[in-house]
């Protein structure tokens, strides 16, 4: 297979995901900050630098609101991480790679486009943000599920699916460090409603609430959320999921390869058994911001060991 080929699927699909987790990503400040008295514009700050887009935020806005930042992360095509950016450079890379796509995941991809951009042409009401969230979330779902659907599992399948799970991966950890490195008022909030009321908004916005509590027949407690997203491997958007998901890919790309392992190879699995072996103390002792922080880092080098590896770009 093309490299190129290999390329467009796997950021096709780091796309799609991207901007529904950007989606989701706005849920959680606007969720978190109906807990806050006040405007809450500080509140974005946490968002934007878990979203990475602080400093090009500060580019072009003289000041931090919500209803701006809200839009640069929807909207702005200034922003290549906005959902509709995502949404764009999704759609570009499933008309690069068009013959190697089912007629279901192409229509999807390209409906998922016409109706966003008509939805985000202007900018949206705060009322109207649930359901452009729930638009957004739900546009993402109908592509995965038409590629799931009707797709041969081949590499062409691997390539999109390590592609969905790394994004996730990213996705989820940033979701994380919003709650806890930043948007918690004060250490003497540890505990309260306040707090409490800010963890159920984060498992609202991964989709998580109702799992949680099957999971975790307790109360609403930060080292069981954190617990869930980062090492539970039933979790669909946890951090041990998706590896479990990329090494299983990785691997069924090597052999169709003759058995060939790459870096990329022995990244993902010290990655994954990083995840399986450690309980959430370790965690939470070491700090769960440096851990998300230091998981962030070594996700990225993955994604550019498959890169270099597959020769995307040849």
């Amino acid at each position: 297979m093309l490299g190129r080929t290999a390329n467009g699927l796997y950021w096709m699909f780091r796309y799609i995901e991207r901007a529904e987790n950007i989606a989701r990503l706005i849920d959680a400040g606007l969720r978190m900050s109906l807990t806050r008295s006040g405007t809450g514009d500080d509140d974005w700050d946490g968002v934007l630098q878990s979203a990475g887009v602080r400093e090009a935020y500060d580019e072009g806005h003289a000041k931090l609101t919500r209803v701006d930042a809200v839009d640069y992360l929807l909207r702005d095509h200034s922003n290549p991480s906005s959902v509709m950016s995502c949404i764009d450079s999704g759609r570009n890379n499933a008309r690069m790679v068009r013959t190697a796509l089912t007629r279901e995941t192409w229509e999807a991809t390209n409906e998922c486009w016409i109706e966003l951009k008509a939805l985000l042409s202007k900018r949206p009401k705060a009322a109207e943000m649930p359901e452009i969230i729930d638009v957004i979330k739900r546009r993402a779902g109908l592509i995965r599920g038409a590629f799931h659907g009707s797709m041969l599992r081949n590499e062409l399948y691997n390539f999109a699916r390590i592609g969905t799970f790394i994004e996730r991966a990213d996705n989820t950890s940033r979701i994380l460090d919003v709650k806890y490195y930043v948007l918690l008022p004060s250490i003497s909030q540890v505990g309260s409603s306040i707090d409490n009321v800010q963890w159920e908004s984060i498992l609202r916005s991964v989709s998580a609430h109702r799992s949680y509590s099957w999971a975790y027949d307790e109360e609403y407690k930060a080292a069981n959320i954190a617990d869930f997203l980062i090492l539970n491997g039933q979790m669909p958007r946890s951090l041990a999921y998706c590896y479990e998901k990329i090494v299983s890919n990785l691997g069924y790309i090597s052999s169709s390869y003759g058995g060939e392992r790459l870096p990329a190879h022995d990244t993902a699995d010290a990655i994954r058994t990083s995840l399986q072996t450690r309980q959430i103390k370790d965690v939470m002792d070491q700090g769960l911001h440096e851990f998300l922080e230091d998981f962030v880092n070594r996700n990225n080098q993955l994604g550019m060991e498959i890169s270099d590896g597959y020769r995307f770009y040849v």
